[in-house]
């Protein structure tokens, strides 16, 4: 773990390097300006991280506004640097081929200043944009059938979720949001695919956020397994916090509902790093239960696939990718992942990835759109 910091850190200091230093030369020669910038850009673009490492000693409002300006600079590091190489690459070419007007081949300061400008306006816009995308929430309808079994039931109304991500940057009213679209649906259960925190349990507590998902009416409940921010941020405290919010968070474990169906939760791929301790298989989870029922899988990041279709689990619901949140993060997460967002199907096993209702860092989504998942399924 302390490797993988190392090295993030590294690139993500090389990367904020390059724009800050694309930055400072077109300040020119001002002292006083030269240093504003310099603190200011320090702090802005590692704001994120000291909040994290100060949080017991920042009041709150000082921790929620530079956490909030620490995780939009995420989008607006991303879009910076494209705009830069893109600059970079057409001067690069324009000296091989000369096909730039003579004014915007002059070294001037101003020419420099109005280009700096001309691309601050641009992300801007772009990161505008991304946050009212990601306000809107998308619910995605899926229609499935699987084996009834011995199951006394003949349909399902499921409502499903990932990656919510709450903390002060979006918090209650981001989630109040969620929860009446969830009820809008009338759920018999609602099923949480991991990453439903993106702080500590003791600042979200304090904030008073997380009481809406209080107002959740459901048949069956709420099940909810641990996704890999649920480590970050403390996951014996995150599990207690869902607790509170009347949640049962399955923990390579699994749960007999109505005496119909099971629902299936499995610890993140992540855990060994965070506790020393290996997950469960999920063959060593399922090997007691009834197989004669239908089954529900909750597994956050969807890695190793064929494992649920092995095991023949009716249905897997993954998070985890965001598919890609922040353009052209999609492009990347396509290759990783087998399905990086939506349905797929493999032998008898449905495999759902959602995109997510939340956003992680930025709450800006430019490659991706935020949802909720109804399943509507049908026992035959």
């Amino acid at each position: 773990m302390s490797l993988f910091f190392i090295i993030f850190f590294t690139v993500y200091t090389t990367l904020n390097y390059y724009v800050f230093i694309r930055g400072w030369q077109t300040i020119g020669n001002y002292p006083i300006i030269k240093i504003i910038y310099l603190i200011s850009f320090i702090l802005i673009a590692y704001g994120y991280v000291f909040v994290k490492i100060l949080y017991k000693v920042l009041p709150p409002l000082i921790y929620d506004i530079w956490l909030g300006v620490g995780a939009i600079w995420f989008a607006f590091l991303v879009y910076f640097i494209l705009s830069l190489l893109l600059i970079d690459i057409v001067r690069f070419f324009d000296s091989k081929f000369q096909f730039l007007p003579e004014i915007l081949r002059s070294s001037e300061d101003s020419i420099k200043r109005y280009t700096a400008l001309i691309v601050i306006a641009v992300v801007s816009l772009i990161v505008f944009l991304g946050n009212l995308n990601k306000r809107n929430i998308e619910i995605r309808s899926l229609e499935l059938t699987v084996p009834k079994g011995q199951s006394k039931l003949s349909e399902l109304n499921v409502v499903m979720a990932s990656d919510i991500h709450l903390s002060p940057v979006d918090g209650e009213k981001l989630l109040t949001r969620i929860v009446d679209k969830m009820n809008s649906l009338n759920p018999d259960i609602v099923l949480l695919a991991g990453d439903i925190v993106d702080d500590k349990a003791e600042i979200l507590e304090a904030r008073g956020i997380g009481k809406s998902f209080q107002k959740l009416k459901t048949k069956y409940g709420v099940y909810t397994i641990n996704g890999n921010h649920e480590f970050i941020n403390g996951v014996e405290a995150s599990v207690l916090y869902a607790e509170q919010l009347g949640f049962r968070t399955l923990r390579d474990d699994y749960a007999l509902i109505d005496s119909s169906f099971y629902v299936i939760g499995r610890e993140d791929r992540v855990m060994p790093q965070f506790t020393g301790k290996q997950r469960k298989s999920l063959k060593e989870i399922i090997r007691n239960i009834n197989q004669d029922y239908p089954k529900i899988l909750l597994d956050h990041t969807p890695v190793g696939l064929e494992e649920a279709e092995q095991n023949n689990i009716d249905i897997q619901l993954s998070g985890h990718t965001h598919h890609g949140q922040i353009w052209p993060a999609n492009l990347i997460t396509k290759m990783i992942y087998e399905l990086s967002w939506g349905y797929k199907k493999k032998g008898n096993t449905h495999y759902y990835v959602s995109s997510g209702a939340g956003t992680w860092g930025p709450p800006v989504r430019t490659g991706s759109r935020s949802e909720i998942v109804n399943l509507k399924i049908k026992f035959e």
